[in-house]
């Protein structure tokens, strides 16, 4: 089984490649996984052109959700987007807080970090930026977000519980987040769960939805809020790559599920001040 630190390492050289690919080779894989399907170009993703402050350079067809549409950002606020990519949902959220608010994007891998400065600066936005850092251990200070999103990127990361108390120690007290993720229902097959294309790219880094749900109300969250759900069908010609035409069978029969949520929560706004890095709340 794989350490933290290199599963960390395998996360940040599929995405520095995927950094280096345009939207349709990345829409044309799994999550940028690989996996590629002639069923559907993407399992996971959402359809952004919609959204105002859209910019297709920035696009990656990496999400699994919209989670800006949901995050009532207003007018002045200071967003911080956790796993910026090349920068998708920073300029969607900066169209939300406006020019008298600010946006930091945080993502660990060089190569996103470098597109989405590029993106930003072809935007002429002087309120946006990145940071490289790990989100386990954001180059932040406390209490400085009103509002955090994250798109499909907490899968990915080993340690959701310490990424969820960062995200309480940064935000303000009575701030909030949307996240938008990967979880399961009932247990995935271990082959896919090993896999490594699948574990970088969509779900096999996911847990169980209601131990995330848990994770959050551990950390001191409040007004737990699941804003949208929706099932991921992975299509055959991905199963088979992992599984026999019996296994895709029995799983399928299963129960099982994969799900695409958008979870919403606050930070109280009476909540105490962190005494440590093992103390949150």
């Amino acid at each position: 089984m794989e350490t933290t630190e290199q599963i960390k390492e395998m996360v940040r050289e599929k995405y520095s490649a995927i950094a280096l690919q345009d939207k349709e080779d990345n829409a044309a894989s799994c999550c940028g996984s690989g996996c590629c399907s002639i069923e559907t170009a993407n399992i996971m993703t959402d359809d952004y052109s919609t959204l105002e402050g859209y910019n297709p350079d920035a696009d990656l067809g990496l999400g699994c959700g919209l989670p800006t549409q949901f995050a009532r950002i207003k007018k002045g606020d200071v967003v911080i987007d956790l796993g910026s990519g090349a920068g998708n949902d920073a300029f969607i959220a900066r169209k939300e807080t406006g020019e008298t608010g600010r946006v930091i994007g945080i993502d660990f891998t060089p190569a996103m970090i470098e597109k989405a400065r590029s993106n930003v600066d072809k935007l002429g936005y002087n309120n946006v930026e990145f940071r490289q850092g790990d989100i386990e251990k954001m180059p932040v200070t406390a209490n400085v977000a009103d509002v955090i999103v994250s798109n499909c990127v907490l899968n990915l990361v080993p340690n959701k519980y310490g990424v969820f108390q960062e995200i309480y120690r940064v935000l303000k007290p009575g701030g909030h987040f949307s996240i938008s993720d990967i979880v399961l229902v009932g247990e995935l097959p271990a082959k896919i769960r090993e896999a490594a294309e699948m574990y970088a790219g969509c779900v096999a880094g996911a847990i169980q939805k209601n131990e995330y749900l848990a994770l959050i109300g551990t950390t001191g969250f409040k007004a737990i809020t699941l804003q949208k759900e929706k099932p991921i069908t992975v299509p055959d010609d991905i199963l088979a790559q992992y599984l026999s035409p019996e296994e895709i069978t029995t799983f399928k029969t299963s129960g099982t599920g994969i799900y695409s949520i958008t979870v919403f929560a606050e930070k109280p706004k009476e909540a105490k001040t962190c005494c440590g890095p093992d103390c949150c709340q």
